[in-house]
């Protein structure tokens, strides 16, 4: 990890002042394309750089980040603090980020259910899938989607 991806995955990591300045840091496995098109969307909707980082032992970031290994996707984004994990769409983002709620560190999409963030075939049905928030405090349901 360069330097500057560091210093960048720091930043987001900290709640500061202006978070229109802070990068959106998402570590993937390298060459996913989906989450090129979920990091486009986010990028889109929080008026936010999105810095990706092509990451081979992105394991280690999901465990410093507290993502379950259960609840492993293809990438993971810090936003203001938060980790997003997989397709979670933005509205359960925004609203986590609004609420903080207490023993909550991040939103979770297993998997790449098709008609989630950045998954989206046109033509094709939205698959049902659950988001699933995360923490100290265990794992429960935030959101259900599709179907």
């Amino acid at each position: 990890m360069t330097l500057k991806v560091a210093l960048a995955a720091l930043a987001a990591t900290l709640s500061v002042g202006s978070t229109a300045a802070v990068p959106i840091v998402m570590h993937r496995d390298p060459g996913c394309g989906c989450c090129e098109q979920w990091a486009a969307q986010v990028r889109q909707q929080f008026g936010r750089h999105v810095a990706i980082v092509d990451d081979r032992q992105r394991s280690a970031f999901q465990r410093i980040q507290g993502v379950p290994p259960r609840l492993s996707s293809c990438h993971t984004a810090v936003v203001d603090g938060l980790a997003f994990e997989g397709h979670v769409p933005i509205a359960d983002m925004k609203r986590l980020l609004a609420q903080r709620p207490r023993g909550i560190r991040g939103l979770a999409v297993v998997g790449m259910p098709i008609g989630s963030l950045g998954m989206e075939i046109p033509g094709q049905k939205a698959q049902p899938y659950n988001v699933i928030a995360f923490g100290p405090t265990g794992q429960t349901v935030f959101a259900r989607h599709g179907g």
